[in-house]
This record gives C-alpha cells, sequence and structure tokens, in this order.
C-alpha cells in the first residue's frame, strides 16, 4: 500500500513545480547534483579557504577562546526549532537549506511529529520555531501549530509569503492569526528589483499581495497576539545593515508604495553554505566574503548566539544546535557524549553540552551578529 505522505508530496511537487506556484530564481543543489548538495563537501570547501591572515588564523573556536568567550556551551533549552521539510515553493539563489519543489521526500512525518511535541512537554521551551522550507506545504502543519498552541507556547511560522497565495493555502492567514502565531515573513527588499533578483521574477509582487492578505486578517496593527515580523537578508556578499534604520526604511517604503504595514523587522547575515555558497564561489566571492565574516568577528554577539539556547531539530527528528549545523549535519553531542534524536531526547543531557562550530560560526557572530531573531548586538542612530 502506497505511503500517504508520499502520495501527497509527490502530487504537491507537481503541483509546485508550475511557474504560478512560485518564482524560481535557480534549481537546487540536488536536482543538479552538485558536488556542494553534500553537507561534507561544504565544510572542506570552507576549510580551503586561505584565512591564515586573519586573527585566529581563521578558526572559530580560536576566536572565542582568544576573545575572551572560552568554550561554547548550551543553556537550558528554551526555543524548539522544527524543520518541517525542505519541500518549498520557490528555489532561492541565497537558501541555505537548499529547498525546493523537487525536495518532496524530506518532509516530516506525523510520528516524528508527535516525537516533537513529546519532547517539547519534557522541557521548559516556551517558543516553537516551525521552519523549512516552506513549513506550510507539509501535510501536519496544521495539526503542530494546533498542538503547540493549546499547550499555551509561542508558535512562529517561518514563511516565504509567496506559499499563501497557493489555492490550498487560502485561509492560512486566519488560521495563523487564529491561533495566535507569530509570522516571520522572509523579504529581502522592499523595492521589486532588489527582491526580484534574489527570489525570482515576480516575487516582490506576490510578496506584496500576501502581506495584504495578512493585513487583512490582522497582522501588522501592532496587535501583539497577531505579530507579522519581516526577515531580510543582504542582496550580496555584505553583512546585513543597522537593523534599526532599515526597519525604519522598510516601514516608510512598504506603507508609503503599497500601503502594507508590519511591527518589526530582523536582519541576518547570510550564511556561506548551500546555495548561498555556490554564488559565492562561482562569482569569485568567497575568499573575501569570508575574510569579511572573520575579521569582523564580534565578542558581544556570543553571549546571546541562538545555539545557545535553541534546539533544532530536522524533518528526520535528529537534533542540532542550530539550523546551520543542521543543514551541514554537524550533529548535537549531549553532555554525556550520546548523539540526540527526538523521540528519546533526556533533557538531563542537553544542558551545559559543548556546542558544535566550525567556520560558518562566524556567519552569526559578525557585525551585529545575526540569529533567528535578528541581530545580536544592535545599534542605534
Amino acid at each position: 500500500m502506497p505511503d500517504p505522505l508520499e502520495v501527497h508530496t509527490d502530487a504537491m511537487s507537481e503541483e509546485l513545480a508550475r511557474p504560478e506556484a512560485g518564482p524560481k530564481r535557480t534549481t537546487s543543489l540536488a536536482s543538479r547534483r552538485s558536488p556542494l548538495a553534500a553537507p561534507g563537501e561544504q565544510l572542506r570547501t570552507l576549510d580551503r579557504v586561505q584565512l591564515e591572515a586573519t586573527p585566529s588564523a581563521g578558526s572559530f573556536d580560536a576566536s572565542l577562546v582568544e576573545s575572551g568567550a572560552g568554550r561554547l556551551t548550551a543553556r537550558a533549552v528554551e526555543i524548539f526549532q522544527i524543520n518541517l521539510g525542505k519541500l518549498c515553493n520557490m528555489t532561492c539563489r541565497h537558501c541555505h537549506v537548499d529547498a525546493g519543489p523537487d525536495r518532496h521526500r524530506e518532509v516530516m512525518d506525523r510520528e516524528t511529529v508527535d516525537a516533537c511535541l513529546a519532547a517539547l512537554d519534557r522541557t521548559g521551551a516556551h517558543t516553537v520555531d516551525l521552519t523549512g522550507g516552506a513549513p506550510e506545504l507539509n501535510p501536519h502543519f496544521r495539526y503542530l501549530v494546533e498542538e503547540v498552541a493549546s499547550r499555551g507556547k509561542h508558535v512562529i511560522d517561518r514563511c516565504n509569503l509567496t506559499v499563501l497565495l497557493l489555492p490550498r493555502n487560502r485561509d492560512l492567514p486566519q488560521f495563523l492569526a487564529d491561533h495566535r502565531v507569530e509570522v516571520v515573513c522572509s523579504l529581502p527588499h522592499f523595492r521589486r528589483r532588489n527582491t526580484d533578483a534574489q527570489r525570482g521574477d515576480g516575487t516582490f509582487e506576490k510578496s506584496i499581495a500576501a502581506l495584504e492578505r495578512l493585513n487583512q486578517a490582522g497582522y501588522g496593527q501592532g496587535d501583539p497576539k497577531r505579530v507579522l515580523t519581516l526577515m531580510v537578508n543582504p542582496i550580496g556578499a555584505m553583512l546585513s545593515g543597522d537593523q534599526c534604520s532599515m526597519e525604519k526604511e522598510w516601514r516608510r517604503g512598504l506603507d508609503r508604495n503599497h500601503g502594507v504595514t508590519f511591527d518589526r523587522l530582523i536582519a541576518l547575515n547570510n550564511m556561506p553554505i548551500a546555495r548561498f555558497l555556490e554564488w559565492l564561489q562561482t562569482s569569485g566571492n568567497l575568499q573575501s566574503y569570508m575574510e569579511l565574516l572573520v575579521n569582523a568577528f564580534n565578542p558581544a554577539t556570543v553571549d546571546d548566539l541562538m545555539c545557545r539556547n535553541t534546539l533544532s531539530v530536522s524533518w528526520q527528528g535528529h537534533v542540532y544546535d542550530c539550523d546551520f549545523n543542521q543543514m551541514l549535519e554537524l550533529d548535537a553531542v549531549g553532555n554525556d557524549g550520546s548523539s540526540l534524536h527526538i523521540r528519546d531526547l533526556d533533557p538531563a543531557v542537553l544542558g551545559g553540552r559543548t556546542i558544535v562550530t566550525g567556520r560558518h560560526c562566524f556567519g552569526c557572530t559578525a557585525g551585529a551578529g545575526s540569529s533567528c531573531g535578528g541581530a545580536l548586538h544592535e545599534t542605534s542612530e
């Protein structure tokens, strides 16, 4: 008998491959059988970058020691970040997940979803952060939101905006609003050209239409139960700008030109992994970008790194210190030396564990810092 999940995702993959389902700026590394589709090759590529002339010779662990931060260790779990799969209606140039319509086999099943809920109940985590791919395309997305919300937890949906325009998701903005879900939407820029350059032609127009639907559902109006957050990544090999000033600029531009509003903006540095790593390599920017990250290492960001209070769970249920480590398949290791899986997660082995690091970690500690919650050491005008 066919697996219902496979039947569902196979059909959805065909639907998502159509142009009207969402812009496709590129194709996935996996579909092209690129060597960089393998996490090990990504790590080797980063390790081959010549950084001997930079501080700490490009060693993240050495930078921690020299800054006085010492060993990077985890604290109590506050945030469960669950990657519901790599299936997405878009294929963006900067995607660190290498998500796309062709990743239809990599979708979390109901058994693993329930294992996540059981593990959540064994911790003191207050927030569940749902990501992907496009998490809304997982057939168990609404079930998971309902279950987490019923536990009184804060729910975050990391949304690419265009997914809200799919016919199957017509009622999704109201569903999210009814369950007090914070919607964190990716929007590279408040101008069409910059957004479409990163995410594909037509993305900006579709994103504005999706923002209008969220506004109609009560999002972006200052209601703490219906928070609309915009997430921006730089266009190119540079660090994120000042988060505070960017929020003011985005707010003016979107309201004046399109009549849409949002509650807050967060800025993230692009991580040198997966498709952004490929772009850095093919554009000749890899060396300079890695030098930029290492030279901009900011010790003030270390205390608030997301890996210190967050667990990242893959679509298969494996546990990682952060979403980026998950994509590089750098497994989290418990303080007893064990590998971790969500189905038998013991909170006793989580606290004080040593966080697995690599050169990519400079992306989170450069400049004002970067995390799934935005800048870590924000400056203001």
